[in-house]
């Protein structure tokens, strides 16, 4: 069993730490709210983001990051993806040479559309062991224990492992993968699409459209994550497709909830204020446009959620634009 440090104490980090904890990994939980963690070891339950989700004896919440990090053998990052880059640069002193780092981060930098293992690199170095996590996972789900599949993906095969085997078990199942990129560009751009199936949901459209835009949506991530150096059949994985059905067809996801809250008519910051937690496709969508736009990618469907969340076009008017586009060859 090993020491590790999950860095998040929001639903997701909350979750995997009561799944690594469950197996018998020492595991400590942290988030930058002092009141919270408190609140959390003294309740032994996460009551704001996974209420019902009782923490295993070997799971402990902690206010003191060089206390948590101190003596992990691995850090398991789960803060939101605008976040991680001035996580890392406060815990990046304190780490040890030994110490690996798994990442369950899904989204882009903002501003750069780094993936997440770029910002990693780029602030810890490159010798430094390194994973990524991701896959169809709703939090309450894990943190209940229901049977859930995800993929770990390094290049170091080694280091795949001891993450699969750190969190595989009671019915979590974890699959090692090689193709960082193709992992993490799935586990982003499907936020982005769920909210183009929550509108169409929102909007009365049907069954057949939403298949629709999933579909075409899918054909969307593999384009793009080939041009940046993905896999095709990563995309046809956990971490591509099985990711996005997730998210776009179960109103757990946050992504969908804010495409159906934009066809009623609601603002983003409306939206937002209703979810209460952070919707990574909000962010992540002009990051998305822009690499798109970079690598000579069309994603029309991408393109069209941008402007809605810009308020540059209505939902209705974004759905009129996708329908009324020239055919064309389905593969290409």
């Amino acid at each position: 069993m090993s020491t590790i440090a999950v860095l998040g104490a929001g639903s997701y980090g909350t979750a995997l730490a009561i799944q690594l904890a469950r197996l018998g990994n020492d595991t400590r939980l942290w988030g930058r709210d002092q009141e919270q963690m408190r609140r959390l070891e003294a309740e032994r339950v996460n009551a704001e983001y996974l209420p019902g989700c009782k923490f295993p004896p070997s799971l402990k919440a902690i206010s003191d990051l060089r206390a948590a990090v101190a003596d992990a053998d691995d850090l398991l990052l789960a803060v939101p993806s605008h976040a991680l880059h001035a996580v890392l640069r406060t815990v990046a002193p304190m780490l040890k040479p030994h110490q690996g780092i798994a990442c369950a981060c899904k989204g882009l930098e903002p501003d750069t559309g780094k993936l997440m293992h770029e910002v990693i690199e780029d602030i810890v170095g490159r010798e430094r062991k390194l994973a990524v996590i991701s896959g169809p996972t709703f939090a309450k789900e894990v943190g209940l224990g229901m049977p859930t599949a995800v993929t770990v993906a390094s290049t170091d095969a080694e280091y795949a492992d001891k993450i699969v085997h750190a969190l595989h078990g009671n019915g979590f199942r974890a699959y090692t993968s090689d193709d960082v990129i193709g992992v993490e560009v799935g586990g982003s751009v499907k936020n982005v699409l769920a909210i183009a199936v929550g509108i169409a949901d929102g909007l009365g459209l049907g069954a057949n459209t939403r298949a629709g835009v999933i579909t075409r949506g899918l054909a969307e991530i593999m384009r793009l994550g080939e041009a940046m150096g993905g896999r095709r059949e990563t995309f046809m994985g956990l971490a591509g497709l099985g990711d996005l059905v997730l998210t776009c067809t179960d109103d757990q996801s946050r992504n969908r909830r804010m495409g159906l809250a934009l066809a009623k008519g609601k603002s983003v910051q409306q939206a937002l204020a209703e979810i209460k937690q952070v919707v990574e496709g909000v962010r992540v969508a002009p990051e998305v446009l822009r690499l798109a736009r970079k690598h000579g990618v069309e994603m029309p469907i991408s393109e069209q959620v941008v402007g809605v969340l810009a308020g540059k076009i209505t939902p209705v008017d974004a759905v009129r634009s996708l329908a009324t586009r020239p055919p064309r060859a389905e593969a290409g």
